[in-house]
């Protein structure tokens, strides 16, 4: 029903600052603008120039933190979708108005792990009782806001890890911030999604963190107010099976 949603869905003025203005409504060329969480930079790129392909519709995208992103919406960015990498951000553009509450959907899930250098000799761990005796610095998303951090922090907590490690955390500006921090030898360990470990040949991952240590990783999918007719359709497409099996290969959990 969702999808039929979107591909339905007329965009409607709002009086909030969020999205576009009314000038958006005015013809112009076919494009869209995405606003996507930084963890999913390499899939809807890649989603992005396959659709571009098929339609003939630009898509131009915008990644970073989850939290970065919602707020410039809030501001009146020019986004017509957002693709979040928690419940939390999309639930803080809901209350906002910000979103078209029956365009939003859950798209796809992910994995929290612990990754080290691939330059370094690595073992990779049973359990997290290695971290317990770390003493060096930790890479992850800042957890007083972005998504990778806070998922980390929870799951740290419920493996009664993070009194010991919170004080050595480096935290990043997003989870590919983090991931940047090991690939480049600034810090040993680093906390990012599983998604992330597989795009880069630089990391290995020492540890996948238990699925039941934290809320499930979720990224929802929603129109922002004031959207282009574009944005429905592309919206559909990302639930495709085309889309699917991108994601997929990407490692992501395509959430059905």
């Amino acid at each position: 029903m969702l999808t039929v949603y979107f591909a339905l869905l007329l965009a409607v003025t709002s009086l909030s600052g969020c999205g576009k203005s009314d000038a958006a409504s005015t013809p112009t060329p076919k494009t869209l603008t995405l606003f996507a969480a930084s963890s999913t930079t390499d899939v809807i790129e890649q989603l992005a120039r396959m659709y571009e392909h098929q339609t003939g519709v630009k898509v131009y995208t915008s990644f970073a933190s989850s939290s970065t992103l919602a707020r410039q919406i809030e501001q009146g960015a020019p986004a017509d979708l957002y693709l979040s990498a928690n419940n939390k951000w999309m639930d803080y553009l809901a209350e906002k108005q910000c979103i078209e509450p029956d365009a939003r959907v859950p798209l796809v899930g992910n994995r929290l792990v612990i990754v080290a250098p691939m330059s370094v000799a690595m073992t990779t761990w049973k359990t997290i009782a290695p971290l317990k005796k770390f003493t060096d610095k930790l890479a992850m998303g800042d957890p007083n806001h972005v998504p990778a951090g806070m998922y980390g922090k929870k799951a740290l907590t419920n493996l009664h890890v993070w009194d010991k490690i919170a004080s050595q955390v480096v935290p990043a500006k997003d989870v590919r911030g983090a991931l940047l921090l090991v690939e480049t030898g600034q810090t040993p360990l680093g906390l990012v999604y599983a998604t992330d470990a597989a795009a880069s040949h630089k990391v290995g991952v020492v540890f996948t963190l238990p699925a039941s240590s934290h809320p499930p990783v979720r990224y929802p999918l929603a129109v922002v107010k004031n959207a282009t007719m574009e944005a429905s359709a592309f919206a559909v497409y990302l639930q495709s099976d085309e889309a699917h099996s991108v994601f997929e290969r990407a490692g992501f959990e395509v959430v059905k």
